[in-house]
């Protein structure tokens, strides 16, 4: 005797293809620019929902319903794809404006006259070269970086000092101030003279056990006086460091005799260094690459080197003058 039952299937044993219909998205952005977004999708005979944010961040859910925060503010085209049960798909597309309020977590305004913040402000001291065969002695000394009318002075001379022929100051917020994604912004006027190398930058806060490139670093301004108004901006890390690293350059006019706003805008998924306001270098962040942790502040003025060049036996000093720093989240 046999004995047969009917169930839905393709003829194949498996169960009969079903496929999602009538999908919908809709975004709720959240009204006070925290950077929350609801989304809701829904679809006839969908099982699961996964979400492309449009920077590159993913998530499935099965009800459809998820609320994601973006970590900056941005235009970004989000992703829906409804998947059933037996794995057939549909998709919808809708195009969103995230708006972020950003708070000021570090800022140095340089308006009380001394030595610059002890709270805010190390130095890195010695001569060596700095691994870039540079000719500076740095020290802690207010010859080489003092607060006066409202600016932050680096001041390199050219005098012998600890069988170095230069001296100069490398200011670092390392083991005082740290941060992971947000923007920073630096008032700057450069020092002019061949030779002269100041710089912007920051460096990943693991550097004392994960030595650099591993680290990361993120070059927002470097300067070179043999090469007036052409403004580096640069990223490091393995693969890409020294001479190889990934950056790009603009050309700004009156480097030396204005200031000019330099600036790092960062996050999970974007890495973008801008001169007033003005993009100039964009970099995809991945889950890969070293930027995704807390990253120190530097401010340095070093003389020639393999970057830097030759000095002008003109030069006798120079300086590298910070109206603010700012980092906000």
């Amino acid at each position: 005797m046999f004995i047969s039952s009917c169930g839905k299937n393709n003829g194949t044993g498996s169960p009969a293809p079903v496929t999602p219909t009538n999908l919908t998205l809709t975004a709720n952005i959240s009204t006070d620019n925290s950077g929350n977004v609801a989304f809701i999708a829904a679809a006839t005979n969908a099982a699961s929902y996964d979400y492309d944010f449009g920077n590159g961040t993913y998530q499935t859910v099965s009800s459809g319903s998820v609320t994601y925060k973006y970590p900056s503010a941005g235009t970004y085209t989000v992703v829906v794809i409804a998947k059933s049960t037996t794995g057939h798909t549909i998709s919808k597309s809708i195009q969103i404006t995230v708006g972020i309020t950003q708070s000021l977590v570090f800022s140095d305004e340089f308006d009380v006259p001394g030595a610059p913040n002890p709270a805010k402000w190390g130095y890195d001291i010695g001569g060596g070269g700095w691994g870039n065969a540079e000719l500076q002695y740095y020290t802690n000394r207010v010859d080489n970086s003092i607060v006066s009318g409202g600016t932050l002075k680096i001041i390199a001379k050219k005098e012998t000092f600890s069988g170095s022929a230069y001296t100069s100051a490398r200011l670092l917020t390392k083991d005082k101030f740290s941060f992971m994604y947000g923007k920073v912004e630096v008032r700057a006027k450069l020092p002019s003279g061949g030779g002269v190398w100041p710089a912007i930058w920051t460096l990943g806060s693991n550097i004392n056990t994960t030595p650099w490139p591993a680290c990361g670093e993120m070059d927002i301004m470097e300067h070179k006086g043999n090469e007036v108004n052409k403004i580096y901006g640069t990223l490091h890390y393995p693969g890409r460091s020294g001479g190889n690293g990934n950056g790009n350059t603009t050309t700004i006019s009156n480097a030396a005799t204005e200031f000019h706003k330099y600036s790092l805008e960062w996050s999970a998924s974007t890495i973008k260094i801008l001169v007033d306001d003005v993009v100039f270098h964009t970099v995809a962040n991945t889950a890969s690459l070293p930027f995704n942790q807390n990253f120190f502040v530097i401010l340095n003025f070093a003389i020639g080197g393999t970057f830097g060049g030759a000095v002008d036996p003109a030069f006798t000093s120079g300086v590298f003058e910070i109206d603010y720093v700012r980092v906000y989240q």
